[in-house]
């Protein structure tokens, strides 16, 4: 018989459960649904980074790439804030 491997996260919620942190459980479709979120932000995360690079390959001027790297740091920081939002709202509908 083979177990099934625990992700980061549910080893982490053990650890805090164990801590005395919160006793909130997921169902299996609150998991799944964390587990889309996250699939499809690495994938913007990605995506956001291959453009970066093909920006900075036509940039003319160092000052051109100080820019690119501004906006993509930028970029970065709202997607991760838009997943942290999404996965934070199934995390408030858990029991």
């Amino acid at each position: 018989m083979t177990k099934k491997m625990k992700s980061a996260y549910e080893l982490a919620m053990e650890r805090l459960e164990k801590a005395g942190g919160p006793t909130k459980k997921l169902s299996e479709k609150q998991r799944e649904e964390i587990a889309e979120i996250e699939k499809t932000y690495e994938a913007k995360i990605a995506e956001t980074k291959l453009e970066f690079d093909q920006k900075v390959a036509t940039a003319e001027s160092m000052q051109d790439v100080d820019g690119f790297r501004q906006q993509l740091a930028e970029r970065l920081t709202e997607l991760e804030q838009e997943r942290d939002k999404k996965k934070e709202t199934i995390w408030e509908q858990a029991q």
